[in-house]
C-alpha cells in the first residue's frame, strides 16, 4: 500500500472529466484536487507522492444510486437475505461514492442500520449518503416518523427509496399515497438543499409509469423529483421511459439485469438500452445507471412464486460502460457520464462529485487501453493499484 501523504502529483494523465480534456497534470491535496494543468507542481518543500500514468485514462469515480448496503431480498425466506457489503467488494468496481437504500424487506431490515453501514463505509474511505423508507407506502419505515423530517434533519438522507411501484411486492398504494410521499420528499429537499429524491423501484406490472405521469401532469411536482429504476427490465417498461425522459424525467437503466440472466429473457441489456434510449431521441443527461448492487435477484414463476436468488454485483457498471464503448460505440464522455455526471446532478451532488477537474473530490479511476480497471482514488486516497484493492474494510481479511 502506498504511504499516505497529504498531496498525490498525478502526471501524463489523459482525463475525460468527463469531457475529454486531453494529456495533463493534476494534484491531490488532502480529499480534493487542487489544481490541474500542465506542470502541476506541489508546494515548495512539502512531502509528495508523484505517479506517473504514461498516457493513461482518467475518469471520474462510478456513482452508484442504488446500492443494497446492508443487504436485501428475502422474498424466498431468511435464508435468502444477502449479506452486508464490503468496502474492497465496492471499490474494485470503481465506485466512490454510492447510495444506500432498502428493498422489500422493511421490517427485519431498517433504516437506522443502513444509516450506520453508511457512515462506516464513508469511516473507510467512500462517499456515502442514504434513501429512507422502503417498497411499503403509505406505511414505509423512517428514522423519525416522517420522510420529510428525515431527508431534513439526518445528514446522508437525500431522499425516499427504494419505493415499489407497478410491482406486486409494493404496498398497492393509491395514486394519492405516491403523491403524498413525493411532496415530502420535496419540501424536504428544499428545506434542507437536497435532492429530496425519489428512488422509484418499477416492477413487471402492466401500469408501467402510469401513475407517475398522473402524479406530475399537474406541474406542481417537478419529474426530476423521481429516479424510476429498473427501466430496463422489459421492452415496454423501456420504451415508455423514452416519453418520461423527453418530457424532462430520469430513467435509470440496471446494469445488474441483462436478458442472459434467468428470469431477465425480456430485458435489454444495458449497454444496448443507453444507446437505443439516446438513438430514440432521448437527452443524454436524462439517462443514468446503477446497479442495484449486493441487492437480491429474485427469479419467480407464472404465479409470482419465487424459484431462485442470486445477488446483483457492482461489477456490471464497468462491465456495461466498457460495452457502451467497445460494442455500443458509444464515445467514452458519453459513456462515463451516465454513470457519474448524471448521477450526481439527479443526486444534487454535482459538481463536487461526478467530474474530474480542480476544486473537486479527488474520486477517479484510471483504466488501460484494453479497458481493464487499474487504479482507483477514493476522496484523495488510492483504493485499488494494479487491480487489487489494497485498503480494506474494518472486518475483512487481508488479501
Amino acid at each position: 500500500m502506498p504511504e499516505k501523504t497529504f498531496f498525490t502529483l498525478i502526471r501524463h494523465a489523459h482525463v475525460y472529466a468527463p469531457e475529454d480534456l486531453g494529456v495533463t497534470d493534476f494534484l491531490i491535496a488532502g480529499e480534493k484536487i487542487a489544481a490541474m494543468g500542465s506542470g502541476v507542481e506541489a508546494p515548495k518543500g512539502a512531502a509528495c507522492r508523484t505517479v506517473d500514468l504514461a498516457g493513461a485514462r482518467v475518469l471520474p469515480g462510478f456513482i452508484d444510486s442504488h446500492v443494497h448496503m446492508i443487504g436485501g431480498g428475502g422474498e424466498g425466506g431468511p435464508h435468502t437475505r444477502t449479506p452486508e457489503l464490503l468496502l474492497s467488494k465496492v471499490t474494485v468496481c470503481g465506485v466512490t461514492t454510492l447510495a444506500g437504500l432498502l428493498g422489500t424487506d422493511g421490517v427485519t431490515r431498517h433504516v437506522e442500520s443502513l444509516l450506520a453501514k453508511a457512515r462506516a463505509l464513508e469511516t473507510e474511505g467512500l462517499s456515502t449518503y442514504i434513501y429512507t423508507g422502503a417498497y411499503q407506502l403509505p406505511d414505509t419505515p423512517t428514522i423519525t416518523g416522517s420522510v420529510r423530517k428525515d431527508i431534513v434533519v439526518i445528514d446522508k438522507c437525500i431522499g425516499a427509496g427504494e419505493i415499489a411501484m407497478s410491482d406486486h411486492r409494493s404496498g398497492q398504494p393509491s395514486v394519492q399515497d405516491y403523491r403524498y410521499i413525493a411532496a415530502q420528499a420535496r419540501v424536504g429537499g428544499m428545506i434542507s438543499g437536497k435532492a429530496g429524491l425519489i428512488n422509484m423501484h418499477m416492477g413487471n406490472g402492466t401500469d408501467g409509469l402510469k401513475v407517475l405521469f398522473a402524479i406530475t401532469e399537474s406541474g406542481e411536482i417537478p419529474k426530476t423529483q423521481f429516479l424510476p429504476t429498473h427501466m430496463n427490465r422489459k421492452r415496454s417498461l423501456f420504451e415508455e421511459g423514452f416519453a418520461w425522459a423527453k418530457a424532462g424525467g430520469y430513467i435509470d437503466i440496471t446494469s445488474g439485469i441483462n436478458p442472459e440472466d434467468p428470469g431477465s429473457e425480456g430485458a435489454v441489456k444495458p449497454a444496448t438500452a443507453v444507446r437505443e434510449a439516446l438513438e430514440a431521441g432521448v437527452p443524454l443527461e436524462r439517462i443514468t445507471m446503477s446497479s442495484d448492487g449486493n441487492g437480491s435477484m429474485p427469479v419467480f414463476d407464472a404465479a409470482g412464486n419465487p424459484i431462485g436468488v442470486g445477488v446483483g454485483d457492482e461489477k456490471t457498471m464497468f462491465t456495461e460502460f466498457r460495452d457502451m464503448v467497445e460494442k455500443e460505440k458509444l464515445p467514452i464522455g458519453q459513456a462515463i457520464q451516465v454513470l457519474t455526471a448524471n448521477v450526481a446532478k439527479a443526486m444534487q451532488i454535482y459538481p463536487k462529485k461526478g467530474t474530474v477537474g480542480a476544486g473537486r473530490d479527488a474520486d477517479f479511476i484510471v483504466i488501460t487501453e484494453d479497458f481493464l480497471l487499474q487504479h482507483v482514488w477514493a476522496r484523495g486516497q488510492q483504493m485499488v493499484a494494479d487491480g487489487k484493492p489494497i485498503v480494506f474494510g474494518t472486518f475483512e481479511p487481508k488479501e
